[in-house]
């Protein structure tokens, strides 16, 4: 595979391909799944109290093969109030790598590097991927405003994003957001990028925790079914239900930030990304829904995803 070895041999992986830290859809069995076949896979923090991220850890590290050519990071966005102790709780299972995002890369990656860790933060502009290099990180995430879940909100495509963020820091780049297959994989790593990250296309295989009826729904998902909201709160890109349209509508009617989280309430996302409830429940996911058609294992993806940028590239 023709690409920079900058990400592959700074995490000891075969492929350069991330997979997102989710939360309700990322645990332990996807996080080795991605592993085994070849690439680093995370576990998505932000859903679990300590003790339940130490068991995902630990589940995780009881599948790996022995031949695997991948690793296990840990994704934790510093915006929830227990990411010490998901960070504590990760290191002391034996976790080096860790993806932190929602937050300043100032604030734990000191930290984190004095107990030997390799830190990737997530970003999404070319000025704070500067801060990001400037805090000591060893690679950073460019996202795109394409991206699912929790996003930035100067909506900036990956396409615009990545090369203006190459041509500000040095450091190893991996592009998010809008990559799902070869094509997408080819473009980001013209543009500049050494690796890619790809959540929704993770989150829609066996192995994703993922309810049923939400892999479903991504199944069905046409182009537009997907949009930006929350921006006066915390920027999220949601699959259209009733509970989007209903989030949409008190935008449009100017509705307070109180008044929007209050109708939040809590357990939203778990409610439908894990609990399976398509009308009430907050249901993350990137733009690249609308080109999934099916739901593979993790390996079937993956060698489906480098066979065909092989052929491509040739």
């Amino acid at each position: 595979m023709n690409h920079s070895k900058a990400i592959t041999s700074l995490f000891d992986i075969e492929y350069p391909i991330i997979q997102g830290g989710m939360v309700w859809v990322s645990g332990g069995k996807l996080a080795a799944a991605v592993a085994n076949a070849g690439c680093l896979g995370l576990i998505g923090a932000g859903s679990m109290k300590p003790e339940l991220l130490r068991q995902h850890i630990q589940k995780a590290q009881s599948l790996l093969k022995g031949e695997a050519k991948g690793k296990l990071g840990v994704n934790v966005p510093l915006l929830y109030p227990l990411a010490k102790e998901q960070i504590d709780c990760a290191l002391s299972e034996g976790i080096k790598i860790f993806f932190t995002s929602a937050g300043s890369p100032k604030k734990w990656t000191s930290y984190l590097k004095n107990q030997g860790a390799i830190v990737a933060h997530v970003t999404s502009s070319p000025d704070l991927a500067k801060k990001c290099e400037d805090a000591g990180v060893d690679a950073v995430v460019a996202e795109g405003f394409e991206a699912g879940g929790h996003n930035g909100r100067d909506e900036s495509t990956t396409m615009t994003l990545i090369p203006q963020v190459r041509d500000r820091i040095a450091l190893p780049l991996i592009a998010a957001g809008g990559i799902y297959d070869h094509r997408q994989l080819a473009a980001a790593i013209c543009l500049g990028a050494d690796a890619v990250q790809i959540g929704t296309g993770f989150a829609a295989t066996k192995e994703s925790s993922a309810h049923e009826n939400f892999k479903q729904k991504i199944i069905d998902s046409k182009l537009g079914d997907t949009k930006l909201m929350m921006k006066h709160i915390v920027p999220v890109r949601l699959l259209d239900n009733d509970f989007s349209r209903e989030v949409e509508r008190m935008e449009s009617q100017c509705s307070s930030k109180e008044d929007l989280v209050n109708y939040l309430g809590k357990g939203r996302a778990k409610k439908g990304m894990l609990e399976g409830d398509m009308v009430e429940g907050e249901l993350e996911i990137g733009q690249v829904s609308s080109m999934i058609k099916s739901i593979p294992t993790v390996q079937e993806y993956v060698d489906q995803l480098i066979a065909s940028y092989n052929s491509f590239k040739a």
